[in-house]
């Protein structure tokens, strides 16, 4: 029999609205899920247990009176806590902002909760949002409930964890460098790194972002299956005019023709056998579906990376360096260092570069994505890292920035993203990425839901341990 913590977002909505189950009985079986196991993973680190159980009340009021649920009737989900949530501090891990409690809901936020999402909690990220592991001094580390050993990934560790283990059917995850598609593959999940617009987004909590967040840094959904990210993503991306980013683009694109490219090792980049074979299997499996697939090299993918590294660590350097020394969390303040080591210091010149320099990049993914409407790249050269093993020593460290290459440089072009959950290599998670030119995130999940189709489908872990 499934628990009701094992179903998915999409099956939970459409129960809630059929009066199949109420709002209640979903969040109480969530909340009693939260209870038994998130003491052991760490995942959820503001609880939302009163609030869920209010919200749910309404729903369940609003069916019996006839009333519209929303999309996303009394799904139970998590939000990080980097985004601002009325009434709950937006720490971004950082015990320097655990009194910054947020008047307002941000715009991500706002559109869940109009949707008819039970935010049962709110999830774990690094100090920061800076690392590809989830630890910090005011909340703890977070362990990913399929392997203790491995990390759940960074920054949105807590929301993969949450998904993972069945404290929600949903997760809120935000991406500058990685930091949805990373947990979602290290936790045997699927995530979706939309084009930056398309979901809205501003903490009134604090100071606007800087340019680099501006144009690189989005917010969106972790989930067990395809049609739960498809859910999450419709939920999300309505409009909000408090973000001047925001583009009111259709979900679903033009026609286009069923034509991708593969790239094992996208500039060289040391790719595990695991991960090609991943690749190479799901390029048969869309070839089986129609598409036609070829093996060719990416535009630059290392150019795209680095200029990432100038855009995010200049505007740290130049705006949170002495936070980060004030906070003294000693893993966000070596991963600080060993990227300023691998970018060098960002000045004005410097940055001006890298805008000039992003244009022709951007032209050059978009002219081959033009060519072939479908990319496939590894999430990750490596299968899941071990929990801190970017910390470990600089030459650790080095290998992870390495393995990540994917995941720092697509944020910098723009593009969406997807990380696909395709199975497992001796027990650790393994996946796929894809990747479309903006706003055709509809090319992803129709490509997503063909290789979803011929995999394993992720089951809902409960640690051992626990």
């Amino acid at each position: 029999m499934t628990e009701i913590w094992q179903m998915g977002a999409t099956d939970i909505a459409q129960a809630v609205r059929q009066g199949a189950l109420s709002a209640t009985e979903v969040a109480t079986a969530h909340l009693a899920r939260i209870a038994a196991v998130n003491p052991a993973i760490n995942a959820i680190v503001q609880p939302c247990e009163a609030e869920a159980l209010a919200t749910a009340a309404q729903i369940d009021a609003a069916r019996a009176q006839g009333q519209d649920l929303g999309p996303m009737a009394g799904v139970p989900v998590t939000i990080k806590v980097n985004v601002d949530q009325a009434g709950h501090a937006t720490t971004n891990g950082l015990r320097l902002q655990q009194g910054l409690v947020a008047e307002t809901d941000s715009p991500v936020v706002a559109n869940l909760r109009r949707a008819g999402a039970v935010i049962v909690g709110r999830t774990n990220t690094p100090a920061f949002s800076l690392r590809w592991f989830t630890n910090n001094q005011l909340h703890g580390q977070t362990l990913n409930p399929r392997n203790m050993a491995l990390t759940p990934g960074g920054s949105s560790g807590g929301a993969a964890s949450a998904v993972a283990a069945g404290l929600c059917a949903l997760g809120h995850g935000t991406d500058i460098a990685g930091s949805i598609r990373y947990p979602a593959y290290a936790c045997g999940l699927h995530g979706l790194r939309p084009t930056v617009g398309r979901i809205p987004a501003y903490n009134a909590s604090g100071a606007d972002r800087f340019i680099g967040a501006q144009m690189m840094a989005v917010s969106g959904p972790i989930a067990r299956s395809m049609a739960d990210i498809g859910l999450g993503l419709a939920a999300m991306a309505q409009p909000d005019p408090r973000d001047p980013w925001y583009v009111p683009a259709p979900l679903q694109g033009a026609p286009y023709e069923r034509r991708a490219a593969v790239c094992f090792a996208p500039d060289g980049m040391p790719v595990v056998p695991a991960v090609r074979a991943a690749l190479a299997t799901a390029a048969d499996v869309l070839r089986d579906a129609g598409w036609i697939v070829e093996e060719l090299d990416c535009p630059p993918m290392r150019a795209a990376a680095e200029l990432n590294g100038q855009l995010w660590m200049g505007e740290t350097q130049f705006g949170a360096a002495d936070m980060i020394a004030r906070e003294g969390d000693p893993d966000a303040s070596c991963a600080f260092q060993q990227m300023s080591r691998h970018v060098g210091h960002v000045g004005f010149a410097e940055l001006m570069q890298a805008l000039q320099a992003r244009a022709g990049l951007v032209r050059q993914w978009d002219m081959f994505l033009a060519q072939h409407p479908l990319f496939l790249c590894p999430v990750s050269g490596q299968l899941p890292f071990a929990q801190q093993q970017d910390v470990a020593s600089p030459e650790a460290f080095d290998a992870v920035y390495e393995a990540q290459l994917t995941q720092r440089g697509l944020p910098a072009l723009g593009m969406p993203a997807l990380a696909l959950a395709t199975g497992s290599h001796n027990g650790q998670p393994l996946g796929v990425q894809l990747v479309a030119a903006r706003w055709r995130e509809d090319i992803l999940l129709a490509a997503g839901r063909a290789i979803e189709a011929a995999s394993p489908a992720p089951d809902v872990a409960t640690p051992d341990w626990a």
